[in-house]
Parts: C-alpha cells; structure tokens; sequence
C-alpha cells in the first residue's frame, strides 16, 4: 500500500484479567511507550475511557499501516485486545454540511 495519509483508531480494550500492576510491567517488558506508535505515525488524541480503555487516533502514511499493526502485534497483544478502525476528521464535513442545509432550510423558507 503505498500513498495517501490516512487516519487510523485503534480501541486497547484492557485485559481485565490482570491488575494495573500487571499490565504495567507486560507495557514495560515490550518497550510499549517508546514503541508505538512507529516512527512516521502522529498522534492525533490519546485518551482513556473508563471502562472499555484507550482509544488512540492516528495520522500516517498509508504505507506505514502494516508497522502499525506488526507494533501492535509485538507490543499490545497480552495487555490489550485491540480493534482497527480507518477515520477521517468529520468536524470540516459537519461544517460543509450545515452550511448546505442552512441554504436548502433558507430556499424554502423564501
């Protein structure tokens, strides 16, 4: 794959079996914080939500998606179960979008 920027969330879903501690020292033995994500790859947000785990939001070259997914195998896995959606910034095509109804709402309001 090979041009293109493209956005990418990844959901770590914590394992629940293990204790705080435990997942600490498992993030520790991958070098997870200075692993992932890969060089190339910005992120975007970074957030916790309680309950279900990080959500982390990515920007990177498309050809830097398979670093990603070999990181998260190498470092993640036994810690987190992760799930991969590709996203887009939605906030421009709101704007766009409420603009075009504001316009059709006026026309027929006239």
């Amino acid at each position: 794959m090979s041009g293109g920027t493209l956005m990418l969330t990844v959901v770590l879903r914590h394992d629940q079996s293990r204790n705080l501690e435990q997942l600490q020292g498992r993030l520790d033995d991958a070098d997870w914080w200075h692993g992932f994500p890969p060089e190339g790859c910005e992120v975007v947000s970074w957030v916790v939500a309680m309950g279900i785990g990080q959500i982390v939001t990515l920007r990177l070259p498309a050809d830097r998606l398979a670093a990603v997914n070999v990181e998260l195998e190498r470092r993640a896995w036994g810690v987190f179960h992760t799930e991969c959606y590709p996203t887009y910034d939605f906030v421009p095509v709101r704007e766009r979008l409420t603009r075009e109804s504001d316009a059709r709402r006026g026309a027929v309001l006239r």
